[in-house]
């Protein structure tokens, strides 16, 4: 007799019946187990290892969960890494996957904002006052150097001056072109004013036989030298020399004209020169004129002569 189908059994509701020959059994369906009369769940998750990572236990059975970063594979059981930058790459620039996880990088001149996927670019100019000689301009991922105008940007980042004169310049055929840190300027071939003539480049000689040369220094010779602006000082700039030495004389040396706000100091440095030494500290972009004056007298006192060195310093409007 089937007492499970004749309904002859005495099971539980939340047991099996199993029929047997000549009797019946109750068991618990899969999943549970008996503890006394009563079908009781069983925790699968108790009983590793079920599950690689994750076990959720339910009435009668379990499943397994994986990690955030992990997929269950097809055997419902293992979990196997979730490579986020093929599947949903949120990285606004540079993803590297990781076991479980995956982090965003930044191109060289950027850097991670605070939601650590998207990229801002990094403003140099900000970080550093030192990264260019004279003006740093922020540009997407990198920055790039500027010049003031009569110089150019050489290794990336330092100005060099532009020397107008081996280029283009606007010196007419009669003047000479004079190359300074920054520009240029245009001065005249022959630089003699009456009663003064030319005799060799940049010399203008008193003629002896015009009596009005003999108040009037022999000769003036014209010289030009460009300094950047803010030169640290003391500093030796120029040095004099006697072309021409007479026997039994004595030399001496003085600015003439040129210096009345003490810029400048004449150091005698032999019988024969002298070196013009800058005292304070100047800004450009200006023009100094400065007559260094060499008086040179006999030793009988009978012959006294005077020579003139007209020096023209152009100070740069910069210290480069």
């Amino acid at each position: 007799i089937d007492e499970c189908t004749a309904g002859t059994h005495n099971c539980r509701a939340d047991q099996v019946c199993i029929n047997l020959r000549g009797s019946f059994s109750c068991q618990c369906p899969p999943g549970y187990q008996k503890r006394g009369e009563q079908c009781i769940d069983i925790d699968e998750c108790a009983i590793p290892p079920y599950c690689h990572q994750r076990c959720v236990n339910t009435p009668g059975s379990f499943y397994c969960q994986c990690s955030p970063g992990f997929q269950l594979a097809a055997n419902n059981y293992t979990c196997v890494d979730i490579n986020e930058c093929d599947a949903s790459n949120q990285c606004a620039q540079q993803c590297y996957n990781i076991l479980g996880s995956f982090i965003c990088q930044c191109n060289q001149g950027y850097e991670l904002s605070s939601d650590r996927l998207n990229c801002e670019d990094i403003d140099e100019c900000r970080t550093s006052s030192y990264l260019c000689q004279y003006q740093c301009v922020n540009e997407p991922g990198k920055f790039s150097c500027m010049c003031p105008q009569g110089y150019q940007v050489v290794r990336s980042r330092t100005c060099q001056d532009i020397n107008e004169c081996e280029t283009t310049n606007e010196c007419r055929e009669d003047e000479m072109c004079w190359n300074y840190h920054g520009g240029f300027r245009c001065y005249p071939r022959n630089p003699c004013q009456d009663p003064y003539v030319l005799t060799s480049e940049n010399r203008c000689v008193c003629p002896v036989s015009n009596a009005v040369c003999r108040e009037l220094p022999q000769s003036i010779v014209y010289k030009y030298m460009s300094i950047r602006s803010d030169r640290s000082v003391p500093s030796d700039i120029f040095q004099i020399q006697a072309t021409t030495i007479y026997a039994n004389t004595i030399n001496t040396f003085r600015i003439k004209s040129g210096n009345e706000n003490g810029e400048f100091y004449l150091r005698q440095t032999s019988p024969v020169s002298a070196m013009l030494v800058l005292v304070k500290s100047l800004s450009g972009p200006r023009e100094y004129i400065v007559d260094l004056e060499m008086l040179t007298v006999n030793s009988l006192g009978t012959f006294r002569t005077s020579s003139v060195l007209r020096l023209t310093i152009i100070v740069g409007p910069f210290a480069f």
